[in-house]
């Protein structure tokens, strides 16, 4: 039995203006996710990431299909489905009032689960929260109310536990604390699905991706097999001045920072001497292997070029 199955899950929002279309933020989203794998599902923003989350959490209800967490129905058998989550939001939810270790008592209690002062402190000791447990929610800053709504999330010790862009906005030091822990709960049996801007993170962590563009599924594979799918090696080099049009319309500029894909030794050539007839001289020419920002880029571009509906 599957950890989380979504079953052809759509949602649609209704115009909110006459004459205006419908919001099809998921189209017939199918997909399994196995006990104990570490998933990946990635996409741009307005992908429906969120929305197929919020379905799972109980937050909204899909317009047409079926969620289910280890057999259990999100909405026909909410209590049980509920129980064996741990969901981190994307926004900092916390109550002013009370103090981090309050904080968790309380949200153990809404569990039923009593007793629970020795994981409490495992949990502020494993994201750096142990200094923090006396303190109210209100002095913390917004990467230690980040670690308290991970905390929050495993308070409960669920069996899936769900990251909403956990690392979003905080610091190496945190990302570095969190990936930790969440790898040795990983390793412990514990299911995770992972929404994340930060490809590199979803390559390093997750055994196995689903892409979202448009409320569709495009991909849905192991990580290692994405990335020996790339068609292409990446071009990189560094550059002062404006590129020639031909070569910006393929580029993927950062700063100084110029990567290109290429195909072959040819292309290499004729890109630097397109670059060397324009008069520009580039610096640290390397050739590098494509990762998964440059997969899911090429997953995404292939996918708008062979469908005009996701274009």
């Amino acid at each position: 039995m599957p950890a989380l199955s979504f079953q052809s899950v759509s949602k649609t929002y209704p115009s909110r203006s006459a004459g205006a279309p419908a919001l099809h933020a998921l189209k017939q989203v199918s997909l399994e996710v196995q006990e104990g794998e570490f998933f990946g599902l990635l996409g741009p923003n307005g992908a429906g990431k969120t929305t197929l989350i919020s379905i799972l959490a109980g937050l909204s209800r899909p317009t047409t299909g079926r969620v289910l967490v280890h057999g259990h129905d999100v909405q026909t058998d909410y209590a049980a489905a509920r129980r064996l989550l741990g969901v981190v939001p994307q926004e900092l939810v916390f109550d002013p009032f009370f103090t981090v270790r309050e904080s968790l008592r309380i949200q153990s209690g809404y569990f039923g689960v009593k007793h629970n002062d020795a994981w409490i402190d495992e949990l502020l000791d494993s994201l750096g929260l142990a200094d923090k447990a006396g303190s109210n929610m209100r002095q913390l800053s917004g990467g230690m109310k980040r670690r308290v709504l991970v905390a929050q999330a495993l308070v409960h010790k669920p069996r899936v536990i769900v990251l909403d862009e956990p690392t979003a906005g905080v610091d190496v030091e945190l990302r570095q604390t969190l990936w930790a822990f969440i790898a040795k709960l990983n390793k412990q049996g514990h299911t995770v699905l992972l929404t994340t801007h930060y490809l590199e993170e979803a390559e390093a962590l997750c055994g196995r991706i689903a892409m979202l563009k448009n409320g569709q599924l495009l991909a849905l594979e192991r990580t290692s097999d994405l990335l020996r799918s790339a068609t292409s090696q990446v071009l990189r080099f560094k550059l002062d001045g404006d590129l020639p049009p031909a070569v910006a319309a393929i580029a993927r500029v950062t700063g100084r920072i110029v990567q290109l894909p290429v195909h072959n030794a040819v292309e290499i050539e004729n890109h630097l001497t397109t670059l060397r007839t324009a008069g520009l001289v580039v610096e640290d020419v390397e050739i590098r292997q494509a990762d998964l920002e440059d997969v899911f880029l090429e997953v995404m571009n292939r996918k708008q070029t062979a469908s005009g509906a996701l274009a």
